[in-house]
């Protein structure tokens, strides 16, 4: 059955095959944070952001990417779960998800390896299914070298003891990162993997490090806790990891005790997550009309994957308004709808949304840019091109740290000057990390 919803139905809990439930169908998802301590621990702007947006009416928060292994970050201020956890980093894991938790919101764990998406700052000798670099300018990212399998095994242990450390500290539940370029989406793609062993060549061989992740995890925490999966609809480069190839992907994941598949898009490459072209044209198999016309860039996808995936969906990547929420769950397309960076704005707008306050959510993005013309987001200098997109992401970090930092956000902000202070504190935080 089509239509919209009415704004009760927006409220309405999702039950999940854990037995466990969401109170309603918006979830605040995962975006990197960048707040951790130079020991790579929680602080209490863990706990003033999440209690932020957990006031703000998401029954749902994602964490950004909590790293299994610390020597190849996703970024200098990530969280990291890195062998046996002292007192101290296990209290301030608790207070964090104590945070969310205490003002009525569920929070789950991201959990993710960087690979090869792992920033020179941090990494000068990142890891990858296969030693292929980042096709990316500017020189930030060095060249991989290509796991042994005793480390792929590793790897396995290293989630799984993450998520039995999420389940202890109190996180309600932990969500598997497959997606966006980092290692286990690495793994699925033809391009980055080109093992000629048993992670390798075939799709089954690909997905093997997904699903062993998956059944450790799955060990470790029980069956009544949720464990969710992001994976990509398609990388959106030829030869990459395929629509066709998603789907069999989620088939996979329907006996692999699965609470919640989550379907995004993109990588480094090619940031489609974030609704910005990459180096190369954007490669689509065919082109989706319905995607186009729609807010939600993945929902078409989704629906395909509908037809396949028996746990619940939930799709990020566009959502604005009331209506599109409302006709994507009432159309059956998606069971929850994430929202990212209008959050970092307005981090009430899930309750604004829901109680009608608000049709839609503003798209800062579609705005920003460095300047007209060849300094915009459509020039065809590539170095202006990513630096527009690494200045918008730039805008959206600084509000975070605001309201990490108890204070209202900024709505109008100059897009290069926000990505040069960003690159310094990443700097900055770089070589205060303590190295063992």
């Amino acid at each position: 059955m089509t239509g919209y919803t009415s704004i009760s139905d927006l409220s309405k809990p999702l039950s999940l095959p854990s037995g466990g439930s969401v109170k309603n169908r918006i979830a605040k998802a995962a975006m990197t944070e960048g707040l951790a301590d130079a020991d790579n621990r929680a602080t209490a702007r863990h706990v003033t952001l999440y209690r932020r947006w957990a006031k703000g009416g998401a029954g749902l928060l994602l964490t950004g990417n909590v790293m299994v292994d610390r020597r190849y970050l996703e970024r200098p201020g990530n969280v990291a779960i890195d062998g046996q956890q002292s007192d101290e980093q296990l209290d301030a894991l608790k207070r964090w998800s104590g945070a969310a938790r205490d003002a009525g919101a569920d929070i789950w764990m991201q959990i993710s390896h960087a690979g090869r998406q792992s920033p020179k700052i941090v990494a000068t000798e990142p890891v990858a299914p296969s030693a292929i670099e980042l096709g990316l300018p500017g020189g930030n990212f060095a060249k991989p070298r290509a796991l042994l399998e005793s480390e792929i095994h590793e790897i396995i242990e290293r989630f799984a003891h993450s998520a039995s450390v999420a389940k202890r500290t109190g996180f309600s539940g932990v969500q598997i990162h497959a997606a966006h370029g980092y290692l286990l989406s690495e793994f699925l793609s033809p391009l980055v993997n080109q093992r000629d062993d048993e992670w390798g060549g075939s799709l089954e061989n690909r997905a093997r490090l997904l699903m062993r992740v998956i059944n450790e995890v799955r060990s470790q925490v029980g069956s009544g806790f949720p464990v969710s999966v992001k994976l990509n609809s398609s990388d959106f480069q030829k030869g990459g990891f395929s629509p066709d190839g998603s789907l069999q992907v989620a088939r996979w994941l329907n006996d692999a005790g699965v609470d919640l598949l989550e379907i995004s898009g993109g990588s480094y490459e090619q940031p489609a997550m974030m609704d910005i072209e990459g180096m190369d044209e954007r490669f689509e198999e065919q082109k989706r009309e319905s995607t186009i016309a729609r807010e939600a860039y993945f929902l078409t996808y989704a629906e395909e994957i509908r037809k396949v995936a028996k746990m619940p969906l939930m799709v990020t990547g566009g959502f604005r308004s009331r209506a599109g929420m409302e006709e994507a769950i009432s159309a059956g397309a998606c069971d929850l709808c994430g929202m990212a960076r209008p959050l970092c704005v307005g981090p009430d707008l899930p309750q604004r949304l829901m109680n009608g306050a608000v049709d839609a959510a503003p798209s800062w993005e579609k705005t920003l840019r460095i300047g007209p013309g060849i300094f915009g987001p459509t020039s065809k200098i590539d170095l202006i091109r990513a630096l527009n997109g690494f200045g918008v992401m730039a805008f959206f970090y600084e509000n975070i740290y605001r309201l990490a930092d108890g204070k209202e956000t900024k709505k109008k902000m100059a897009v290069l000057p926000a990505f040069i202070k960003f690159q310094l504190n990443e700097m900055n935080m770089a070589k205060a990390l303590t190295r063992d």
